[in-house]
């Protein structure tokens, strides 16, 4: 990935749409998820550290660095890596070459234009500052212009994949508040200040 040139990360990126090609279902999600919380529990059982089969060392590296900007760490809950995002997003790029190029593509990209704005570095041997700098240009489609707009459709696709990533695990659930999946003895009705801000009422049942 490394020798990839921006023209070659723009024709990765722009080969599909960034959006469709990495598109997900639900239930793709949900086994990717299955699948990462098995590889980690093996990891663990045997001492060693979970090796990603898609990404190279350094893709993986500017994933995690990439999804924890985008989902850092705070007072309720850990940060994108903390709940295994970077490895979820691994186990998404099984066997689905259009998201593969995308992803690829896109990750090649993020590092051409660090390279030429920050003195030929790559994005995880950029500061904090300049990271956040080019992030800045590149999260919202409004700001989009004609050189940026294959970054910022790719950036797009890649946070929604962090967000599910966070949101499906057992981490994610938690920092939620889902209280779904418990018995509940006796059931009393909705609560009134939720009926009330919903317009509904229990009159006529």
């Amino acid at each position: 990935m490394n020798n990839i040139t921006r023209r070659t990360a723009l024709k990765l990126v722009g080969s599909a749409p960034v959006a469709a090609a990495m598109a997900w279902t639900p239930a793709e999600a949900e086994q990717a998820n299955a699948r990462m919380q098995q590889a980690q529990r093996t990891a663990a059982r045997q001492g060693t550290p979970f090796k990603p089969k898609f990404f190279t060392a350094h893709e993986y590296a500017t994933v995690a660095v990439l999804a924890d900007l985008i989902m850092p760490k705070d007072e309720r809950s850990g940060s994108a890596t903390d709940a295994g995002v970077p490895a979820f997003m691994d186990f998404m790029m099984t066997d689905v070459p259009a998201r593969q190029t995308a992803m690829r593509g896109g990750l090649a990209l993020i590092d051409r234009l660090c390279e030429r704005r920050f003195n030929n570095k790559p994005f995880v041997n950029c500061t904090d500052a300049e990271r956040r700098q080019l992030l800045d240009d590149i999260a919202f489609p409004a700001k989009a212009t004609p050189q940026t707009r294959h970054a910022v459709a790719f950036f797009s696709s890649f946070r929604d994949l962090t967000a599910s990533g966070f949101w499906t695990t057992k981490m994610g659930i938690e920092d939620l508040g889902y209280q779904g999946n418990e018995f509940v003895q006796e059931w009393e009705g909705c609560p009134e200040a939720a009926l009330k801000k919903l317009g509904v009422s229990y009159e006529g049942d």
